[in-house]
């Protein structure tokens, strides 16, 4: 097994569980506090594209900016996408988390112990 990125937000408790849970199995990992230390709209496109999922997919649209934004409203289809990549960028905590990438060149969003654990078998 190789060396994982997770991106947290330590206030988050399924980014505490996730962690928890790769101490607990002595997984090789770097936390990135991706409010502190925010993802280019690059590096969210390459998450994207390792998660195999669209922007909106990792969206939180319950947070008070997504309502500010009115993100419900957005439009999802191809040619929203650079729209809804920005938003990530600069609203950081729309990002749905934890996600764990791993240096196969997957991704998983890490939000219950099957995920976590599926990061871990790669």
């Amino acid at each position: 097994m190789g060396r994982m990125e997770i991106w947290i937000n330590p206030a988050c408790s399924k980014c505490r569980s996730a962690l928890s849970l790769l101490d607990a199995e002595g997984a090789d990992y770097t936390v990135r506090r991706y409010l502190e230390d925010v993802p280019s709209e690059d590096e969210i496109r390459e998450v994207l594209q390792r998660l195999g999922l669209e922007p909106w997919d990792i969206t939180r649209t319950q947070e008070a900016t997504a309502k500010e934004l009115g993100l419900k409203e957005w439009p999802r289809d191809a040619g929203a996408r650079d729209k809804w990549i920005a938003a990530l960028a600069q609203h950081p905590k729309l990002i749905q988390r934890p996600i764990i990438t791993a240096d196969d060149g997957t991704a998983v969003v890490a939000r219950t112990e099957e995920a976590v654990r599926d990061a871990l078998s790669r």
